[in-house]
């Protein structure tokens, strides 16, 4: 039986936040055709880590213009 992008679109916004943002996620990279740039097998691991740590919630995200506001204030 073939669905209609619809009736995907449906299921997917019952899916809980963190499925729907991987669910995003995936459809993004999957229009992605062409490497932007090399990256070695170092950084990839890199990224892979630290995307793991977000998405378990381990870590603290910062709102990068508050972070940006604070660095600015103490180079003053």
């Amino acid at each position: 039986m073939k669905r209609n992008a619809k009736e995907i679109i449906d299921d997917a916004l019952a899916l809980e936040p963190n499925a729907r943002a991987y669910v995003a996620e995936v459809l993004l990279e999957s229009l992605d055709h062409e490497d932007d740039f090399a990256i070695s097998k170092e950084w990839h691991a890199e990224i892979q880590q630290r995307c793991a740590a977000v998405d378990a919630g381990s870590v603290e995200l910062l709102d990068g213009e508050q972070v940006l506001q604070e660095l600015r204030k103490n180079l003053k």
